[in-house]
Formats: structure tokens, C-alpha cells, sequence
């Protein structure tokens, strides 16, 4: 499968994503597990970004975007808006790099998420995100301070390097039969999308995506974008209203699909994950390990990649999670 001209991120940029990141980013494990073989009845590969730094995938396209800014961009700062993991990633980026950050975050993110991004020095305006449009409030912060916006996904050096997730996957596990990622605004989803059509040429990658947040599943049944209301749903980092202007053609073109999970199937593939794996996933974190579980896609006999792509969950939640359902 080749990727058309006129997308907006290519293979070339990914593979340029992943020399900035060399030796900034960690090259995270690749996780397996005999006995989650066995159940599945499939060779499984799990992507751990969870232990990536900041708790999640999001350093990577925040760090190859603030990288390639120019002397006036690293003089007025970067402005985000993010529920919290990219939030971190733009923080602890702009702290290496010396840029000035403010993120803006709904005044219900995570506790822990508002207090990791505030210890990697970056300010924090806050929004009722029911009421007010984020990018709205961003782009009247950085107007007044001369700031450059970075949005969570929809921005090309973003996609670039969420892509580095996929091609560290295959470069150490070999081609993949089928490759399951979370799926919020797309950017790790049309970024892995890249990578793997070059590496894994034939693999079908699906996003997984929240059952109450639904917007890419209802977006590729109608062959066009569908905006839905702000979901309701554990997984906060994936409550997005509808796939990004950029990351949806990628994802159309390359992607197999779009599978859902419910909260309760979510729970139960954070519990498998901390009981048999020793991993702490977040809700987001652990969809495209509940689609795994919950055989939302036929994987018999393949070899499958699994991206875990966060683990930044507080304690409270993170308890009353996996004590909320049995292990699947």
C-alpha cells in the first residue's frame, strides 16, 4: 500500500521524527507474554509507552515540533491545549529545549496530569471544557503573548513523531498482520498508519476508540468527518469530538478501521494488564489491549502489534478501575 502524495505527513518525515528523538525519547519495551499468546491464539506484541517519559506517547510529537522551531517561535513560547499527556509532553519538550510553555487544560483533567505538568515548569490556564472551545482559548493566549500553538494531533510534525511508536515496533518485532492503536484526534493512529504501510507493507491497523466517544467510528461508516457532543467516558484522553482535518485523510487512506470499547471492557483490560503483565495503563492507555481482549478484531494466527499508550492514571482512579469489573 503506498502512501499518496497528498498527505500531509510522509514515511520520510517519520523517519526524520526519529532522529531528533534519538537518545531524548526512550525507545520503550516491546512486551510478551506466553500465556496472553495462548488465550488469544496469536503472536502479541505490546508497545509499552506507558513507560515512555511523561507516562505516555505524546513526548514524541512534542518534542520533533518544538525541536523544528525557529529563533522567534523558541522566543514567544508554545501554546497547547490537552487533557493532560500531551500537556506533560509539551512541558517537560519545552523545558529541554529552554521554550517557554502554557498549556491550556479543562479545569477537570486528572489532578495528577495538572501536577505533573506544573513540576515540568510550564503554566497551566485552565477552561470548562463543556462550555468553552480549548483552541479557541489557546489562540487568544498566544496571540497575546506571540506564542505558537501546537495542537495534541492535527499538526504535521505531531503526526511525525507519534509515528516513531510504530516504526520502533516493527524495526524490533518484524512485519505485523494486524496493528491496534488508541484512537482520540488520530495522531498516533494516521502517525503509526505512516510508518507501518512502509515497514509492514499488507498489515491492517485499526484504531480503537472509546464506544461513548465514537466520532471515527461514526466518521469512516459515513466515508466523511461526523462531529459528535463531548463524550462521557473514563478514557479522558480520548474524548475528542471529531477526527483532525489532517489525520483523518491518512488514516482513510491507510487504516483497515475503526473498532470501539466500552468503559467496562476498558477497566477489565487495565485489571489483565496489572495482574498478568505488571503494567499500570490508564483508561486510554488500555483500549486498543480491551479490543485485543474483547476479540474486536480477528487476530488468529497473526502476529499483532498492541500500542499501550499511556499510564498516567491516579491512584484513586487507577483502584477503583480495575476493582470495578473481573479480570477478563
Amino acid at each position: 500500500m503506498s502512501v499518496e502524495p497528498a498527505l500531509a505527513v510522509t514515511f520520510e518525515d517519520v523517519r526524520g521524527a526519529a532522529q531528533r528523538l534519538r537518545g531524548v525519547a526512550l525507545r520503550t519495551p516491546v512486551v510478551t507474554a506466553r500465556s496472553l499468546d495462548e488465550r488469544i491464539g496469536a503472536r502479541v506484541f505490546l508497545k509499552a509507552e506507558s513507560l515512555q517519559r511523561v507516562g505516555a506517547f505524546k513526548f514524541r510529537g512534542a518534542y520533533n515540533t518544538i525541536a523544528q522551531f525557529d529563533e522567534a517561535q523558541r522566543a514567544g513560547g508554545v501554546v497547547a491545549f490537552s487533557s493532560g499527556n500531551h500537556a506533560q509532553g509539551i512541558a517537560l519538550a519545552a523545558k529541554l529545549l529552554g521554550v517557554p510553555a502554557t498549556i491550556v487544560m479543562p479545569e477537570d483533567a486528572p489532578a495528577a496530569k495538572l501536577a505533573a505538568t506544573r513540576g515540568y515548569g510550564a503554566e497551566i490556564v485552565t477552561y470548562d471544557r463543556m462550555r468553552v472551545n480549548r483552541a479557541e482559548v489557546a489562540g487568544s493566549v498566544a496571540a497575546e503573548r506571540g506564542g505558537t500553538v501546537v495542537p495534541p494531533y492535527d499538526h504535521p510534525h505531531v503526526i511525525a513523531g507519534q509515528g516513531t511508536v510504530a516504526l520502533e515496533l516493527i524495526e524490533e518485532t518484524g512485519p505485523l498482520d494486524v496493528l491496534l492503536v488508541p484512537l482520540g484526534g488520530g495522531g498516533l493512529l494516521s502517525g503509526c498508519c505512516l510508518a507501518s504501510a512502509v515497514l509492514s507493507p499488507g498489515v491492517r491497523v485499526y484504531g480503537v476508540e472509546p464506544a461513548a466517544g465514537d466520532d471515527w467510528a461514526r466518521s469512516w461508516e459515513a466515508g466523511e468527518i461526523v462531529s459528535i457532543p463531548v463524550p462521557v467516558t473514563i478514557a479522558d484522553g480520548q474524548q475528542t469530538q471529531a477526527p483532525g482535518s489532517l489525520t483523518w485523510p491518512i488514516v482513510r487512506e491507510l487504516g483497515a478501521g475503526v473498532v470501539t470499547v466500552t468503559d467496562d471492557e476498558i477497566r477489565a483490560a487495565m485489571r489483565y494488564a496489572f495482574e498478568r503483565l505488571k503494567l499500570v495503563l490508564e483508561p486510554s492507555g488500555a483500549t486498543a489491549m480491551a479490543a485485543l481482549l474483547f476479540a474486536k478484531v480477528d487476530v488468529t494466527d497473526a502476529r499483532v502489534g498492541i500500542v499501550l499508550s499511556g499510564g498516567n492514571v491516579d491512584p484513586a482512579t487507577f483502584a477503583a478501575s480495575i476493582t470495578a469489573v473481573s479480570a477478563p
